[in-house]
């Protein structure tokens, strides 16, 4: 796609943000539509079913795998300088900060992603919850809580994209990904057909994951055409959460790119899809408690997606589409520490409240 003449007439900076913001947009509406939400997707699993939930963010993530790794196999899309194999990657700062992110996303009752499409909806509890998630995520990244968070990462790290991509690490050529993603299709396909996905449900999801693609596309050849150094990167939402919220706080002149793009996109979108089906609502909280505990979630979302590198997005989807081993490493902890925090946190408190029913 020639970008030349887009480039020369509203600049490098501006085009990358409007294409966050167009992504975006649509990511805000798919997601909205299908609600699409990691947590969801982990409690419902760690309850012991695959219903609706995790059927829409297998949809997702395999969508995600496959026409990403079809960019890649096709020639469309080169991710080797993309920040999950440029940098140096840290799996202490992967396993403990999904674990963080996955307990926080239980507490808040939605991951950061879902949290930014809901507040779209009228959610003012997902409102408040995603403002303190940017707090923390900027606190963690330049403010109080990075030398914390720097300690953490630096106990275990790897360079070298050899150690970082899941398929050299596996001795398997770069389109063995391509047919990966279509096995996790294939698969994807049966578990929701059994739990009867809605066509909807399908559409939306499937668009979910189509952003993931599209945003890596759109930034390879924005690279590519521009004349600054641009990052390689798709959707994430803990660092651009950050960005956005300083970008309102500070005086103007703040560098435009994609990430500030995508996080007004997003609920513009979801606005807009809430508003059309007719869903839009204030809704406020219950009590002091539940506004306690949204508020301890967001602080651990936003501390542990920094800590990871990215959030359920950022790393389970995005990263995980590049076969990245953070990303991978990232998604299990938070599927792993939101099952567990919902037995123990949620499970045991019905099983008191329906005993004590019974008493």
């Amino acid at each position: 796609m020639d970008m030349t003449g887009l480039l020369e007439t509203i600049g490098e900076a501006e085009t990358s943000a409007l294409g966050g913001l167009l992504i975006g947009m649509a990511f805000g509406a798919f997601a909205q539509r299908s609600r699409f939400c990691l947590r969801a997707a982990a409690v419902e699993f760690a309850r012991g079913s695959i219903g609706i939930k995790v059927a829409t963010w297998l949809v997702t993530f395999s969508c995600a795998v496959l026409l990403t790794q079809w960019l890649v196999f096709s020639g469309q899309l080169d991710v080797s300088e993309a920040r999950q194999f440029a940098a140096r990657g840290s799996l202490s700062g992967a396993i403990a900060g999904g674990a963080l992110f996955g307990i926080g996303m239980v507490l808040a009752r939605g991951c950061a992603s879902r949290l930014l499409v809901l507040s779209a909806t009228g959610n003012l509890r997902a409102l408040l919850s995603g403002l303190i998630f940017a707090v923390a995520a900027e606190a963690s990244i330049h403010g109080i809580l990075s030398p914390l968070r720097e300690q953490v990462a630096g106990m275990w790290t790897v360079s070298g994209r050899e150690a970082l991509d899941l398929l050299l690490l596996l001795g398997l050529p770069q389109e063995a990904g391509l047919w990966i993603g279509l096995l996790f299709v294939a698969g994807t396909m049966v578990f929701a057909f059994r739990a009867r996905l809605p066509l909807s449900g399908w559409i939306g999801a499937a668009g979910v994951g189509a952003t993931v693609a599209a945003g890596w596309w759109f930034t390879y050849q924005l690279a590519g055409q521009a004349f600054e150094p641009m990052t390689v990167k798709s959707m994430t939402f803990t660092g651009p959460s950050a960005d956005t919220l300083m970008l309102v706080l500070t005086p103007p002149g703040e560098a435009l790119d994609f990430d500030i793009g995508l996080v007004p996109g997003v609920f513009a979108g979801a606005a807009l899809a809430a508003l059309l089906a007719g869903e839009w609502r204030l809704q406020g909280f219950h009590d002091g408690h539940s506004m306690r505990r949204y508020i301890v979630g967001a602080v651990l979302m936003g501390f542990g997606g920094m800590l990871a590198g990215g959030c359920a997005v950022g790393a389970g989807v995005t990263g995980g589409s590049i076969f990245a081993l953070t990303a991978w490493a990232t998604l299990f902890a938070m599927w792993a520490a939101a099952g567990l925090t919902d037995l123990v946190v949620d499970r045991m408190a019905e099983q008191r409240a329906t005993a004590a029913g019974v008493s």
